[in-house]
């Protein structure tokens, strides 16, 4: 994994920009001690590690203006980073970069219960936004597993989902509008507290864009009211593919369930093991089904599930009888990652996502790989979405094991794209999947992606290295640069 080589002259000027940051950034608001920084060394990526020049965290959108319109004078790149909790190496630090911690933006500024807003800063953990309505009945819908950690801004690059993106959505469609500082300093404000505002989508654009645009300030996000009741089915097979298959049944009848989770028998054991849901430990796949509503809707659409289950070679079928044993049934799926990094030294999670109808065969071609890299792999993923996330497990300490660790995940990866699936379907791509890009996106089409950005960020200043196969963009447009010369993309349409 290759990232841009650092920029001598910048890190001799270390010190006078350390000085220069701390007056835009007074008190405690720079980072510039190593183990002060060593903090932020890495994210969720663990694998990848690399100590940051400066770290500086703002308070104010003036201090975020100022600090970001200073680098861009000074051709200083940076890296925004929300709670670190990304699993792509979206916020990997550069030894001649800032990293720009937005954790002190951790207010809520305005609750409408009349419109179904809310409104907060970037540093604002996603579960915290539920727990600010939910005393009125009210609940902000996407909810990723690291929800009680993750921020919204967070969740904004990324385009976030979670066990209940099925019905209600990733963050994109939950997202009202945004205030964000572009590089040279400008603040910008994207939609507002309305559904579909007017001209070009660029709240769209924004979303998903892993930190490459700009630095997200405020964000205002839709909540929702609580549904009058919901249900969750325990739903067991003797194989992942009959598990596979029940998903497409489910669907194929018109039912949008909640959320739709599928764990194999490695996760169902660690989760049970760690935090004791009740999980059946003698099949090869669980099925966790929810469906909300009216009453009287739940509990017919309960009743078809399990007739659909049954159909399809289920060994259990277990619906919640109460709201205590619904959310034990979550606590299982929800705990699943660090539950499986209790079975293994370290693991490698992945995230691609595919067409429903393939599921069957990639989790077979899953169980092919494992057996090709010697590595064992545990499922846990949206099954009702497709966006799967297998779990590859290793040891770091063992020679030569996490480079087949990575290959294992690649293969994985090139496998959904090639039965008419993406590479990613909420962690982003960051630096774990930039070298796959080509494997889904045509020159051209990178081309275009590249322009975008230097809209956007004309010196290519905002975490560069990320996204991109070819390292860093230059300021001629269709024209990138990669270690032992340059790539010229096809001559594209000037807009």
């Amino acid at each position: 994994m290759l990232m841009p080589d650092p920029d001598q002259k910048i890190l001799d000027r270390r010190a006078d920009i350390v000085e220069a940051l701390r007056r835009i950034v007074p008190g405690n608001g720079v980072i510039a001690e190593r183990a002060g920084m060593s903090v932020y060394e890495c994210d969720g990526l663990t694998a990848y590690r690399q100590m940051p020049l400066v770290v500086v965290l703002p308070e104010t959108v003036e201090q975020v203006s100022d600090v970001l319109r200073y680098c861009t004078a000074e051709g200083l790149k940076v890296v925004p980073r929300g709670a670190g909790t990304s699993l792509s190496g979206g916020a990997l630090p550069l030894a001649d970069g800032v990293v720009l911690g937005m954790s002190r933006f951790d207010r809520i500024h305005n609750i409408d219960y009349a419109n179904r807003c809310i409104t907060a800063g970037p540093g604002v953990t996603n579960l915290a936004l539920t727990k600010a309505v939910e005393g009125a009945g009210f609940y902000y819908a996407p909810d990723p597993s690291s929800q009680i950690a993750c921020t919204i801004g967070g969740n904004v690059a990324e385009n976030s989902g979670g066990v209940h993106c099925l019905k209600y959505g990733l963050t994109t469609n939950n997202l009202l509008g945004l205030q964000m500082v572009l590089m040279d300093g400008t603040v910008v404000r994207l939609g507002g507290s309305h559904l579909d505002a007017g001209g070009y989508d660029l709240l769209g654009v924004v979303t998903g864009s892993e930190g490459l645009l700009g630095v997200v300030t405020e964000v205002t996000v839709r909540i929702l009211p609580r549904p009058p009741a919901a249900r969750a089915l325990l739903i067991g097979f003797p194989t992942a593919v009959a598990a596979g298959t029940c998903v497409g049944r489910i669907m194929a009848s018109g039912i949008v369930p909640a959320g739709m989770e599928m764990m194999d028998r490695p996760a169902i054991h660690a989760a049970e093991a760690f935090c004791h849901p009740g999980y059946p430990l003698d099949v090869e796949a669980l099925l966790i089904v929810e469906l909300d509503g009216p009453v009287e809707e739940v509990d017919e659409l309960v009743g078809r599930v399990e007739a659909i289950a049954t159909a399809t070679g289920a060994s259990l079928v277990r619906a919640s009888r109460d709201e205590a044993e619904r959310m034990a049934f979550w606590a299982g799926r929800k705990a699943a990652f660090p539950a499986v990094g209790r079975i293994a030294p370290d693991y490698y999670c992945m995230d691609g996502t595919i067409p429903r109808g393939r599921l069957p065969e990639v989790l077979e071609g899953i169980a092919e790989l494992s057996k090709k890299y010697g590595l064992a792999c545990a499922n846990v993923f949206h099954a009702g979405d497709g966006n799967l996330h297998p779990l590859v497990l290793y040891d770091a300490n063992a020679l030569g094991q996490l480079e087949r660790a990575e290959a294992f995940g690649s293969d994985i990866l090139r496998l959904c794209v090639a039965v008419g699936g993406v590479l990613t379907g909420e962690h982003g791509v960051g630096v774990e999947k930039r070298d796959l890009m080509p494997e889904m996106f045509s020159d051209v089409d990178l081309g275009i992606q590249l322009r975008l950005k230097s809209a956007f960020d004309p010196l290519g200043l905002l975490n560069p290295g990320k996204v991109f196969p070819l390292l860093h963009a230059c300021a001629e447009m269709g024209r990138v640069h990669v270690h032992g010369g340059a790539t010229r993309f096809p001559e594209l349409p000037r807009f």
